[in-house]
């Protein structure tokens, strides 16, 4: 390297040329001031070339258990297509009569998620069931003899002490 000469070809770096400039340049930030055989722009782009094939060798894959063929895994998705209400458990039972081994996990794997309606929440619950939810209203009345006796409001009644003599129940 050569600092502040003009000359009149361009520079060929190799590889351990720019390895030692990045590690100049994460050592000494400063080092970018005083070289001119690059752009400081260069530098860093190097530094995140660097980065990303660092992380992109550290993320690979590294072996497991090999993925299905292509063929299956369509034939998973069709049957499912065909069939919405079968789970993997049904999925996988008909693969198997037809000769193909597959782990029934892995058939959840690769099913299609179906878009379901979302399940109803608390406060649509409770607008349909309030009817039902008031009527199993129990009052509890303790007699002379210590016996008690339920009175059942029903929605249908009017009010209250209309309906007491007909639910009156003895425990």
């Amino acid at each position: 390297m050569v600092p502040n000469r003009k000359s009149q070809k361009r520079v060929r770096l190799q590889n351990i040329d720019r390895l030692m400039l990045v590690w100049l340049y994460r050592v000494f930030p400063s080092i970018v001031d005083a070289v001119v055989v690059v752009k400081p722009e260069t530098v860093i782009r190097w530094h995140r070339r660097g980065f990303q094939a660092y992380w992109h060798w550290k993320s690979r894959r590294r072996g497991g258990r090999p993925r299905i063929n292509r063929e299956i895994r369509d034939l998973i998705r069709r049957i499912n297509r065909e069939n919405p209400l079968w789970g993997a458990p049904r999925i996988h039972g008909e693969l198997l009569m037809l000769g193909t081994e597959v782990a029934e996990s892995t058939v959840g794997r690769y099913m299609l998620r179906i878009g379901r309606p979302p399940s109803q929440g608390w406060k649509t619950f409770l607008r349909t069931q309030a009817a039902g939810i008031a009527s199993i209203d129990l009052f509890v009345v303790r007699t002379i003899s210590f016996n008690s006796c339920t009175a059942r409001h029903s929605p249908a009644s009017k009010s209250l002490t209309r309906s007491l003599p007909q639910i009156w129940h003895r425990r």
